[in-house]
C-alpha cells in the first residue's frame, strides 16, 4: 500500500521535472549534438617542432565547434522548431522519472535513516544512489530514444521522426535490448546524483537551521528560504556536474545509431585515443547552462509543493 507522503512526493517531483524540461529543452539539444562523435571537427594547425631535424611542422589538432557555432548550425539548417526535439519523450518520461525519483529518494532516506545515524551524509548518498538505480532502470527506453531524436540531422523542411516511429525504429532495427543501451554509463552517472544530494542536503540543513537560529523565526518558509533553496541546488548540481560529466559523453556516444561504440570501458578508450582527453568534457558549457538553472528550478519547485501540501520540512 503506497502511503499518503508517497503520492505528495510523486506529484511534486512530477511537476518540478515538467517545468524544468520545458524551459531548458534548447540547451540540452545542443549539448547532447556537442557530445556527438557526429559533429564535425575543425582542423586547427599548430606549429611544433620536428622530433628528429627540429625543422618547425604544421600539425593538425582537431576542435570542436564552439556552442554558438553548434545553435548557428541548427538555426540555418534544420529551423527553430530542431531546438525542441525529443520535448516530448522528455516530457513523457520526466514527469514520472522526477516522481519515481523523489519517492524512491523519500522512501529510502526513511529507511536509512533507521539504520544510519539520521540525515546524515551516508543517509543521503545512500538514498540517492538507490533512487538514481531505481529511476535509470525503469527510464532508460525513454532517454534512448529522446536522444536518438536529438541527434536526427535533417534539413530544414524535411520529415523527423516521431517519438513512436522512433521508438519503432529502434525496436525493429535494434531490437529490445537497443532500447538499454547507455545504462551502464547512466549507473556510472549515479555518482554524479550522490554527490548533488550530498552537497544540496548539507546545504539545505545549514539553511534550515539558519532560519530557526534567527530571531523571532517562525515555522512558516519566507520566499528568502526557497530563493536560498535554488542556490544551494544550482551550486550543488554545478560541482557534481563537473566532477561526473564523462559519463555523459560516453552514454551518449553508446546511444548513437550504427555506432563503433558497444560497451563503457572500450568506448572511452576509444574517445581517450582517437580524439583526447578533452572530449569527455565536450558538451560541458551548455550542460552546465542548463543542468544548473534545471536543477533550481527542479528542487526548489518540488519544496515548493511539499511545503503548499502540508509536509514538514525535512
Amino acid at each position: 500500500m503506497i502511503q499518503k507522503d508517497t503520492f505528495v512526493h510523486l506529484f511534486a517531483g512530477g511537476c518540478g521535472g515538467t517545468v524544468g524540461a520545458i524551459v531548458t529543452c534548447p540547451l540540452e539539444v545542443l549539448k547532447t549534438r556537442l557530445q556527438s562523435s557526429g559533429i564535425t571537427l575543425r582542423p586547427v594547425f599548430q606549429v611544433q617542432l620536428g622530433t628528429l631535424s627540429g625543422a618547425e611542422v604544421l600539425r593538425p589538432s582537431p576542435v570542436a565547434p564552439s556552442l554558438l557555432q553548434v545553435l548557428r548550425s541548427i538555426l540555418e539548417k534544420e529551423g527553430p522548431r530542431s531546438l525542441f526535439r525529443g520535448l516530448g519523450p522528455n516530457l513523457v518520461g520526466v514527469a514520472p522519472s522526477r516522481a519515481i525519483y523523489f519517492a524512491a529518494y523519500s522512501n529510502s532516506r526513511e529507511k536509512f535513516n533507521s539504520i544510519f545515524v539520521p540525515n546524515s551524509w551516508v543517509v543521503h548518498m545512500s538514498s540517492a544512489g538507490v533512487a538514481a538505480f531505481v529511476t535509470n532502470s525503469l527510464m532508460n527506453p525513454v532517454w534512448m530514444v529522446k536522444t536518438r531524436m536529438q541527434l536526427e540531422m535533417k534539413a530544414r523542411g524535411e520529415k523527423k521522426m516521431n517519438a513512436l516511429q522512433c521508438a519503432r525504429y529502434v525496436y525493429k532495427t535494434e531490437g529490445i535490448r537497443g532500447f538499454y543501451r547507455g545504462l551502464t554509463a547512466s549507473y556510472a552517472g549515479i555518482s554524479e546524483t550522490m554527490i548533488c544530494f550530498l552537497i544540496y542536503e548539507t546545504l539545505k540543513k545549514h539553511i534550515v537551521n539558519n532560519r530557526f537560529a534567527a530571531p523571532n523565526s517562525s515555522t512558516n518558509r519566507p520566499s528568502s528560504d526557497f530563493l536560498a533553496l535554488m542556490g544551494a541546488a544550482a551550486f550543488a548540481k554545478g560541482c557534481a556536474s563537473c566532477i561526473a560529466y564523462p559519463h555523459e559523453v560516453i552514454r551518449t556516444r553508446l546511444r548513437e545509431e550504427g555506432s563503433k561504440y558497444k560497451y563503457f570501458f572500450q568506448t572511452a578508450r576509444l574517445v581517450a585515443r582517437e580524439e583526447g582527453y578533452t572530449a569527455f568534457y565536450r558538451g560541458l558549457v551548455p550542460q552546465l547552462i542548463r543542468q544548473i538553472p534545471n536543477t533550481a528550478i527542479v528542487l526548489s519547485t518540488y519544496e515548493v509543493i511539499i511545503y503548499l501540501l502540508g509536509q514538514p520540512p525535512q
